[in-house]
């Protein structure tokens, strides 16, 4: 579904704010979107700005899975099809991204907001960013973007993503467009990572139909209905990116980055700016969610992997559940294995049965309470490499992060009376009938 078309249908079915009040891009935005716990938003009177900006398309899975024409308890198996069976996307010689094209752009001219206190600036945060390989073919990810000047951004280039590989083993610059203001299958696809070539794109035309236009400037392909495109170069130069907050919701530091040049910028006529708040929902999810397929496959080798949840407990990075269907008593040591290997920044993984609700921390905490023995249901995997977002962790300056892994066997034991271990269940009758 369009971005258009969706935000409608949220609107019809009034699960979208309207905010026609002026507020201010500073501060204010954000802590707007944060105290409504980034239900879908639109705000239509920025202060000094001709754009709208709209937020939380992405915050929450239901919501997610209605903009992908499917439900929560599907969305899991949607994306691992289109994962496995990507379809690249038509492509079209004219489009509304490209209504309004800026050869002298100004940044200053667009909402990028403010997000707290003690940021280092102005940050682009729904930035979905294409680039072209040499050897590999078009990449789409997400990097996040400080504005440092009338047409300048520096951009956050994590090492051995991607993109950052790219630019380091090219000499001159690189060209990049950052689409701005796209539909639930862009946004959630560009968060994904598939291997080295596979297509992001391909597989959001795999998840909804997304028809791409080439750049004005550059040799790139973008969604045709996205909002805003930043065709542009990240040059040799470097400037200061950060501080910022991060997945964990704790302040990132600052850093030398390479410094993002745009050269022009095109928009629809009316044209709305996405924003995305970090460390909060949306964020989260578009980190942790894309770990599941992932997992699933992983899992799917060594047991039938019914389900897969990153928790926004463990920062949507650290912790997941995964449920099997248990037909051998080593099946879930297995699964635990192969989750870590799933999803290799993970710390802790819970495995449970079909019986029990992922969604549900009630239901995880009570599958560990009643099936899971310490002394046999415990993996514990000491001195592992972990993620940088963990700050328990062990830090090392030019080392990876270590960790201690573990794994929780929370699935009913082998060759016992499952009745002992299964929820009983009062029916339900119509309450009416004993009231008047």
């Amino acid at each position: 579904m369009y971005l258009r078309d969706f935000l409608s249908k949220l609107e019809q079915e009034n699960n979208l704010v309207r905010i026609k009040k002026e507020v201010s891009a500073k501060y204010e935005i954000a802590n707007v979107i944060y105290s409504l716990d980034e239900k879908p938003v639109i705000f239509e009177n920025v202060k000094g700005y001709d754009f709208p900006v709209f937020a939380g398309i992405t915050s929450d899975r239901d919501v997610i899975a209605k903009g992908l024409d499917t439900t929560k308890d599907k969305l899991l198996l949607k994306l691992v099809k289109a994962l496995q069976n990507p379809e690249e996307p038509e492509m079209v010689d004219e489009a509304p991204c490209q209504e309004v094209i800026i050869k002298d752009p100004d940044l200053s001219k667009i909402p990028i907001l403010y997000h707290l206190e003690g940021d280092g600036g102005r940050y682009g945060s729904a930035t979905v960013s294409t680039i072209k390989d040499p050897d590999t073919g078009r990449n789409v990810s997400y990097h996040r973007l400080m504005e440092i000047g009338k047409n300048k951004f520096t951009a956050r280039l994590i090492k051995k993503r991607q993109t950052r590989t790219t630019y380091d083993k090219l000499e001159g610059d690189l060209e990049m467009a950052v689409c701005v203001g796209n539909s639930v299958a862009v946004m959630v696809a560009a968060s994904l990572g598939p291997p080295p070539g596979v297509d992001e794109f391909s597989i959001a035309n795999a998840l909804d139909k997304t028809p791409l236009v080439k750049c004005v400037t550059k040799d790139l392909e973008v969604p045709a209905e996205t909002e805003f495109v930043f065709e542009g170069r990240l040059t040799r130069d470097l400037d200061r990116e950060g501080p910022f907050v991060d997945l964990t919701e704790t302040r990132d530091f600052e850093r030398q980055e390479p410094v993002f040049v745009i050269d022009c910028i095109t928009h629809r006529k009316d044209a709305m700016y996405q924003a995305l708040i970090p460390g909060r929902l949306e964020h989260k999810i578009l980190m942790g969610m894309p770990k599941e397929p992932t997992i699933y496959n992983e899992v799917s080798k060594v047991a039938n992997c019914k389900n897969v949840l990153v928790t926004m407990g463990g920062g949507s990075w650290l912790h997941g559940i995964v449920q099997i269907e248990k037909k051998d008593p080593g099946d879930p040591k297995k699964a635990i294995e192969a989750a870590f290997n799933g999803h290799k920044s993970m710390k802790h993984v819970v495995i449970v049965d079909e019986d029990v609700d992922i969604y549900s921390p009630n239901a995880i905490e009570w599958a560990i309470a009643t099936r899971f023995q310490g002394d046999k249901d415990l993996v514990i995997k000491p001195y592992q490499s972990g993620s940088s977002l963990d700050p328990s962790g062990k830090h090392e300056a030019g080392k990876k992060t270590l960790t201690t892994k573990i794994g929780v066997d929370a699935t009913i034991p082998t060759d016992v009376d499952k009745s002992k271990y299964e929820i009983v269940k009062y029916n339900k009758v119509d309450i009416d009938d004993y009231l008047g």
